[in-house]
């Protein structure tokens, strides 16, 4: 029984994310980004439970990439979805009407590679201890950013709503995410200095972003994250055939 504690942790994060779909597709874009932040939060939890109860299966972890292909990979891609459909005032002059749209289908695309990415982390040993490619949270925490700016900073949006923006965004991160470019996570070496220079710098200029931008902060910290692991690539395993 102790088995599915875990398990049920990570259902949360399943439910969250299905929450979080329903609140962008209503363009309740505030609501959606606590919905995401309990899916992140879930995420996160489910593998300090399983490790405090000293519990692993095969299940868990099969039920971890679904509920992450939800909550990270289709999640992200319904606000693309969403925002291209949206004027590029950003208050459409009547509801918006969700259908399907040619125009903005190009967004499905990142929820494919987003499934290519868990498949593929699934079977790569070379990924235990940093990424190859970018990790599905960190590309959602990214769309997120952009869907925040939209419902923060009537300034901003503009900008974001920008087919300009919006294509590049999903190309780029669709491909980093099955790229083989090494990232860092966020498993510390320790608390000392030596062996975790990039995480402490990249942790300094994310509370400074935030402290400056607030809730337009999250794409550009996601940027100084890609140009940090671009300028420092963190060590890799040794490749092996998948």
């Amino acid at each position: 029984m102790k088995a599915w504690i875990p398990n049920f942790v990570t259902l949360l994060n399943l439910f969250c994310g299905c929450a979080a779909i329903i609140c962008v597709l209503d363009l309740r874009f505030i609501p959606a980004f606590w919905f995401l932040f309990a899916a992140g939060w879930f995420d996160f939890a489910d593998g300090l439970v399983a490790r405090a109860l000293d519990v692993s299966s095969e299940h868990g972890k099969e039920l971890d990439s679904l509920a992450d292909m939800v909550s990270f990979g289709v999640v992200p891609a319904m606000i693309y979805y969403v925002l291209l459909l949206l004027p590029a005032d950003a208050a459409p002059a009547a509801p918006l009407v969700i259908t399907w749209s040619w125009y903005a289908a190009p967004a499905l695309f990142l929820a494919l590679f987003s499934a290519l990415r868990l498949a593929k982390f699934n079977l790569d040993t070379r990924q235990s201890e940093n990424f190859l490619g970018v990790a599905t949270p960190t590309s959602t925490v990214y769309a997120t950013g952009l869907m925040l700016i939209v419902a923060t900073n009537p300034d901003w949006a503009p900008y974001v709503l920008s087919r300009w923006v919006l294509y590049p965004s999903i190309l780029i991160m669709s491909y980093l995410l099955v790229s083989e470019y090494p990232m860092f996570s966020f498993k510390l070496k320790g608390f000392g200095w030596a062996g975790n220079e990039t995480k402490y710098i990249f942790a300094a200029l994310a509370i400074g972003l935030l402290t400056v931008l607030w809730t337009s902060a999250f794409p550009f910290i996601v940027g100084v994250y890609l140009i940090l692991n671009l300028a420092f690539p963190p060590p890799s395993s040794a490749k092996q055939p998948l």
